[in-house]
């Protein structure tokens, strides 16, 4: 009997979600195929059909979240009134706030998706090409609305920003101030100053001179973390000084 598209998504969801909470419990390599299935109430072979391997389930709750994350930002009235750096802090948010009840799992899970670093920075990660998407669409209706002038390398800018989010992800990750308000402190100041390069025009001679350098520090800054705050300041400091 052919299943719905509806029990599919229901049965992808109910597996995501056993995966979930047994890899929390018991971490990724105690956990086994059968014991997800099971909790999920599949047949054992059933799971197979939907994912091959533990690594498939990880990266498809990632692309289960991001996609969630995107339709719930859709949700959010008011936003024709939204400047670009608003649009932009609604879509984290969105992303911060969906993945907040999973925390520890995102947490195992990025360890899991750190020891293939190339997998990170490619489109190939699930929930990516949903992110750079966005971020086009975001720049286009900027540029629409004569926010920003016109992007030239708008693609090149897209795939930046969907990386941003996902070390800003990992930022979070270990962020253990109060309420993450260091996160939300990282978030401001970055997005602060990615808007204002892309309203000065400079974005695209950034691009054009060191796009190759922002991407080699973004995947730097994903597998550790480090100095990405005042990284956010310093920058910000800088585009500061350069306008007075």
């Amino acid at each position: 009997m052919k299943t719905s598209k509806t029990q599919q998504d229901k049965t992808r969801r109910a597996c995501l979600r056993a995966a979930v909470d047994l890899m929390t419990q018991q971490g990724f390599e105690a956990t086994t195929m059968k014991q997800i299935a099971r909790a999920a109430d599949m047949g054992d072979a059933t799971i197979y059909k939907y994912f091959p391997t533990k690594e498939k389930l990880v990266l498809g709750y990632f692309e289960q979240a991001i996609a969630d994350a995107l339709v719930q930002m859709g949700k959010t009235k008011g936003q024709e009134a939204f400047n670009l750096q608003e649009r932009m802090q609604l879509l984290i948010d969105s992303i911060l706030e969906l993945l907040l009840g999973d925390r520890e799992f995102v947490t195992v899970a990025a360890k899991l998706l750190a020891r293939t670093p190339m997998l990170l920075l490619s489109d190939e990660l699930p929930g990516k090409r949903a992110l750079k998407q966005m971020f086009e669409d975001l720049l286009t209706q900027a540029e629409a609305s004569g926010e920003i002038p016109a992007c030239a390398y708008k693609p090149s800018v897209s795939g930046l920003l969907a990386d941003y989010v996902l070390a800003v992800l990992s930022y979070w990750l270990r962020d253990e101030s109060e309420q993450f308000g260091n996160t939300t402190q990282l978030v401001d100041l970055s997005l602060g100053v990615v808007v204002l390069t892309l309203r000065s025009g400079l974005i695209d001679k950034l691009l054009a001179l060191g796009g190759f350098v922002l991407r080699s520090q973004l995947a730097r800054l994903l597998q550790g973390g480090s100095g990405l705050l005042e990284l956010a300041q310093l920058a910000r400091r800088g585009l500061d000084g350069a306008r007075a």
